[in-house]
């Protein structure tokens, strides 16, 4: 087995000082010594195409207080719909701004105004270790019920 090791030393105005690159690479390989791998970070198929094939993304937030919920377009991050129950209108209206009413009206107001912006389909990535139940699971089942294709 062959091993390189290969040492540069760079001057430097007020100090020298060493730097040592270590380039391990073994006799086997296709690449040639000095030859760093040509792609190291290229991202899969489905991470470069998933922002085209389901453009329209909902973001859902729940606070203390409120509600919030709007779709955005993956490819220019431009916001398509909101609804939120900080609204004027909502927040005279429904007695509690985070029950499952709340959630019912959030949901139904985000598909009225996705459906006049003409986005009949969206997409719901769940964040990490989280699940699509309680008030989250009510949002988008109502959504759902009023005439939007989750993809």
């Amino acid at each position: 087995m062959f091993v390189s090791v290969k040492i540069v030393s760079i001057q430097s105005s007020k100090k020298n000082f060493m730097l040592q690159e270590f380039i391990v690479q073994a006799a086997w390989t296709r690449r040639s010594r000095g030859e760093a791998a040509k792609r190291p970070n290229r991202k899969s198929w489905k991470q470069r195409t998933d922002m085209y094939m389901r453009p329209f993304l909902l973001n859902v937030f729940f606070s203390k207080r409120f509600i919030h919920a709007k779709v955005m377009h993956r490819g220019t991050s431009k916001v398509i719909s909101v609804a939120t129950t900080n609204a004027k209108d909502l927040r005279n209206t429904l007695p509690s701004l985070t029950d499952v009413n709340a959630c019912r009206v959030v949901g139904k107001l985000i598909a009225e105004r996705s459906k006049e912006a003409d986005v009949f389909a969206m997409a719901y990535e769940p964040k990490k270790n989280e699940r699509i139940e309680g008030k989250l699971g009510i949002v988008i089942d109502t959504i759902k019920e009023n005439g939007i294709i989750f993809v």
